[in-house]
């Protein structure tokens, strides 16, 4: 009996120490990326990363998204500019699981959004830092 393990869809995945990390795109169409600014209903969770302040409705798209739009190869910019984050000097993998760790819990990413919604009022750090 031969036992063939490739998957028929092809899911990129990332070794990071030793655990091995699916990314899943997350399920939502490129027609709606005009409006992700916008929050539609079920979306509770926001990409904190710089200005970029996407909804997704579960940290796995968060973490999916930030993993590729924002540590992807070519984007990467050597540090997380996520909001509120030290801006270290990070390899790429290092900062995934970063990402993952720090940020894109289901816990970080909500205390995140509740950090932001008091910045709102004006107590926010300047950004020309």
């Amino acid at each position: 009996l031969f036992l063939q393990s490739t998957p028929a869809t092809s899911i990129p995945t990332v070794q990071v120490q030793g655990q091995q990390m699916n990314l899943q795109p997350p399920s939502y169409t490129a027609a709606s990326q005009h409006t992700e600014q916008m929050k539609k209903p079920g979306q509770n969770f926001m990409c904190l990363w710089q200005s970029c302040k996407k909804w997704f409705q579960t940290p796995s798209q968060v973490f999916y998204h930030a993993a590729t739009e924002h540590g992807g190869k070519d984007v990467y910019p050597g540090q997380c500019l996520w909001e509120g984050c030290e801006p270290f000097q990070r390899q790429r993998f290092s900062f995934i699981t970063h990402l993952q760790d720090k940020h894109c819990s289901r816990d970080a990413l909500l205390a995140g959004l509740k950090q932001d919604e008091h910045g709102q009022a004006g107590n926010q750090k300047p950004a020309n830092k």
